[in-house]
């Protein structure tokens, strides 16, 4: 039924405005029409990220969107020259090298949006 659909990531923030800051001008991410006020569209790759507002922004205690790239390392490298900081967490079976953490094949690096979405990047 769904599974040859393409899927959006839906984030919801308090201000479109501040918010479209961070996902244009940090993120790099490329604005595309929106069908209605109060709600950023962007593509990226061949996928969509709505940015909408919400009383509850913020509020999700869990990975809300993540991009997969081929370098964790130097995404985090970008990210952090543009003021980004990035989370660290205690995984069973894991380490972390500065702000990426590495479980077997897998890295990854967390971070927080300005409304405290957390956001990750995951090698591919």
């Amino acid at each position: 039924m769904l599974g040859d659909k393409n899927a959006a990531v839906t984030i919801a923030v308090k201000d479109t405005k501040s918010a479209g800051k961070f996902y244009e001008n940090t993120l790099g991410l490329k604005p595309s029409p929106a069908r209605e006020s109060k709600v950023l569209s962007y593509k990226s790759g061949n996928s969509t990220v709505l940015v909408y507002e919400s009383q509850f922004a913020g509020t999700n205690k869990a990975t809300a969107a993540t991009w997969v790239v081929d370098d964790v390392e130097g995404v985090v490298r970008d990210l952090k020259s543009k003021g980004v900081s990035f989370e660290h967490y205690d995984f069973p079976h894991g380490t972390r090298k500065g702000d990426v953490h590495v479980m077997g094949e897998t890295k990854a690096a967390w971070f927080k949006d300005p409304d405290g979405n957390i956001l990750s990047v995951v090698n591919g």
